[in-house]
């Protein structure tokens, strides 16, 4: 599993540790990823996503994971999203009309 949110696109980052003699090695940050499942209302059932803390954060504070999606600019989605995203926005105009 790669350790990158499917969100927000984090990843690890590399740096040093700095030991009081000043001597440097390096070490990874890794970031806070979860596999984690949201459900869509739209299409009635869970979804499972690698997401960092930060957007599940960025979910919750659009509303879900459907507003997330249909506000969200396809060009900065991966196609697993993209494709959830199309049946939401198809399932949303059949109720409409």
């Amino acid at each position: 599993m790669a350790r990158r949110c499917t969100i927000t696109g984090k990843g690890v980052m590399f740096g040093n540790n700095v030991s009081h003699a000043n001597n440097k090695t390096r070490r990874r940050f890794t970031p806070n990823i979860q596999n984690t499942s949201l459900f869509s209302e739209t299409l009635g059932k869970m979804v499972r996503l690698h997401l960092s803390v930060h957007g599940i954060r960025t979910i919750e504070h659009c509303g879900g994971l459907d507003e997330y999606l249909v506000n969200a600019a396809p060009s900065k989605l991966i196609p697993d999203l993209k494709r959830i995203r199309e049946q939401i926005i198809g399932i949303r105009e059949q109720k409409a009309a």
